[in-house]
Formats: structure tokens, sequence, C-alpha cells
């Protein structure tokens, strides 16, 4: 059997099945193609701007440092403008963090970025291992992602930078909408499904410019890049939920190579549905991106993701269209709230009437007001953000030491 061609230079032998849409592709054309398609995410959804000073979550894992490595790339091709830094979170985990961070370093010297550490040490006076030790390993998961949520911003607001930019990908963003769906938190799959997080009411913005890329893919571009990244599991996330909604995920994956771009779009649609919320999908609105490439990739680019094997949009939208425009109908609808009880010998046909389960009733708070921290002034929403809160109760257990 002869060997496939790429599917795009059609000259060079294919190497590569993209998991997205299963193209053969070369290693030059996979790489160009990756890249293209971060691109298109970085310039339909406006990003950033030229000039602007962009602080990338550095962890040593395979996303950051694709993210770090690709960033370079376009920002130079492109003419972008930016001032990239890395700046990494150490939690405090003997054995991974230590040894990740190691790899960061490298990292920075390899890409001629500036390295800025924080840990929870010194901002929280905690170390993850201690954390675990206190509360045990269940839940731990909670006050990481707390902690380093903040800990994100106060770093970039150490260094007077308002953007940090994270290395999120399409894997981790249907893993959120699915736990949020299981959740039934329809205002937090909308807050974690958008590109950008933050407003000009916040000091500090986050976007994820790999949301459409997926997980295989960032790895196959690390790997033909030869790229160096850690690739450790954190010892304490096997006990997190995500897990469990990362395997469904993967399960689904196998049946239907497009259900993670399937899974995203769904979430997109329903924050849509969350009164007040800006849009959270990409800018192109499903459009094919015009990358610099030959015609043939056309097919295989797109920053929101290939379309083959799932639907553009908007089928909901037109049912409800088809539905209003057929109310001519609704002498045919059948009352749910009532059921017919076969009579007995002799008696009449009843109804019988059902109770209706309704809805409580919206809030009359409006939306929430992003104020600040009354004990350490980080942006909340509430008087105490929820990383003070969760320090109170560790403070509570901590162990005091005996003189």
């Amino acid at each position: 059997m002869a060997p496939s061609l790429c599917a795009i230079c059609k000259t060079e032998r294919a190497y590569i099945k993209r998991p997205k849409n299963h193209a053969k592709l070369c290693r030059e054309c996979f790489i160009r193609v990756f890249e293209d398609e971060i691109h298109h995410t970085i310039t339909s959804s406006k990003l950033f701007y030229p000039g602007e000073k962009v602080a990338i979550g550095a962890s040593g894992g395979k996303d950051s440092t694709v993210l770090a490595s690709v960033l370079k790339t376009l920002n130079e091709r492109h003419g972008y403008g930016l001032d990239l830094v890395l700046l990494s979170i150490d939690e405090g985990i003997t054995g991974y963090r230590d040894d990740s961070l190691q790899t960061v370093k490298n990292n920075a010297v390899q890409y001629g970025m500036p390295l800025t550490i924080v840990g929870y040490k010194e901002l929280y006076d905690w170390t993850m291992d201690e954390v675990v030790q206190t509360i045990g390993k269940k839940g731990n998961c909670t006050y990481c992602g707390v902690f380093r949520r903040q800990a994100l911003d106060r770093g970039a607001k150490m260094l007077g930078i308002k953007h940090v930019v994270t290395g999120h990908n399409a894997d981790d963003v249907a893993e959120t909408v699915m736990m949020n769906l299981l959740r039934a938190d329809l205002s937090r799959l909308s807050r974690s499904t958008s590109i950008v997080t933050g407003d000009n009411r916040s000091e500090v913005k986050r976007s994820k410019p790999l949301k459409y890329a997926y997980e295989k893919e960032i790895v196959l571009y690390a790997f033909h890049k030869k790229l160096e990244y850690f690739s450790t599991e954190c010892i304490y996330s096997p006990e997190a939920f995500r897990g469990s909604a990362r395997g469904l995920i993967k399960q689904l994956e196998k049946v239907r190579p497009s259900a993670i771009l399937d899974i995203v779009r769904s979430g997109e649609d329903m924050a849509r549905l969350v009164p007040g919320e800006s849009p959270s999908s990409c800018g192109c609105k499903g459009q094919k991106a015009q990358a610099p490439v030959a015609a043939a990739v056309e097919e295989d680019i797109g920053g929101c993701g290939s379309t083959n094997g799932r639907t553009p949009g908007g089928e909901m939208a037109a049912l409800d269209k088809q539905l209003r425009e057929n109310e001519e109908y609704a002498e045919l609808e059948v009352d749910v709230t009532k059921t017919i009880l076969k009579p007995k010998q002799g008696e009449k046909e009843t109804q019988k009437e059902l109770p209706i389960r309704t809805a409580s009733a919206p809030s009359k708070g409006g939306r929430q007001v992003l104020g600040q921290c009354k004990r350490c002034g980080y942006m909340s929403s509430q008087e105490i953000c929820q990383a003070c809160t969760l320090l109170e109760g560790l403070n509570k257990n901590r162990p005091q030491i005996q003189i």
C-alpha cells in the first residue's frame, strides 16, 4: 500500500492524523495549521493590542509550554508587538511543583522571556502540602483553584500587568462545561466558557488563546517542535471531580472526534441564555479563518476548530422561530397538566388535575457588583473574598506550636 500524501501540500508524506478531524498531514503543514488556528482565535477575538504587556501563566506543563512557544512565534511572525513575560505559581507541592518550575526556568532561557515566581507561602502563609495535611485529599483542589486564580492576578499586579493568558485548551473547557451541567450551575458555565474573563471593572483580565485547540494536538505540536515540558500529573489531582468529567468526554471522543468542540459550542450557546452575559465564543461566528496559507488548507483551518462532523450552530434559535410561526396549530397541543383516567364500568370519563412544578422566583438583586475584599483588598463580589474565607477555616485548624 502506497504511503498517503499530505492533504494540504500534496507532496510530502503524511505522518500525522489530526485528532480534531482525522486529516492526514505532514509535519510542516500540521505545525503551520496549528499555529494559524491559534492566530485566527487571537485576531478574531481581538485578544491583544499592540504594545501590550502580557503575562503567560507558566506551569511547565505541555499547555503553557506550547502557549509560550506559539505566542513567541506568532508575535514575531505577525508583528503583534507584545511584551511577553512568564509568570509561575509555586503551590508548594513537594516532588511535583519544585520539579516543574525547573522546566519553566529552562523555557525562560530558551524563549528569552523574563520569569517571575509567586508562591502560596508568601501570599497565604500556607503551602498545598500543609493544606492537604490539614484537610486531607478530598476537596483540596477547591482550595488550590481559588488560591491559584488569585495568585495569578496578584502576581500580574506586582509586575504592573493587566492581562494574563493561560493554557486552557478545548478539552479543559469541555470538562468545565460538563461539570457545570452536572451541577446545574448555568451562571458559572457562562463565565467558564468565555474566552476572556474580566472587564474594565477588573484589575487583571485573563484569556485562553488555546481554547479551541485539542489536548492531543497540543501534545503532537510539542513533540514535533521538540519542546521541553513537564508531564507528571499533580499528586493530589486524582481526587478531583474533574477527573470524572474528563473520563466521560474521552469516551465520547472515541465515538465522535468532534465531541469536544461540540460540547464547547453547546456550552457557549447555553451561556448566551444567562441574562447580561457577554458573548463567550470566538469572534469569527463560525466562519472560516482567512489565514495566509494555500486554499487547500481551508478545510482544516479555523481558530474555533474544524466544522467537520458537526453542525454550524443556531439550531435552537431556528427551532424557536419555527414554533412561534406555527402557533396556529396550538389547538393540536396536549395539556400535560392533565391526564385522562380510564373510566370504570358505568362511570363517566373524568379528568384529574396534576400539580404543576413551578420554578423558583428569579432573584431581584440583579447582577453581582464587583468590589474589593475588606481583608486582602482583592477584587470580589462579596465583602470577604473566597480565598480569605478558605484561609479563615484553615487558620482555625492550624496546629498550635507548643513552646
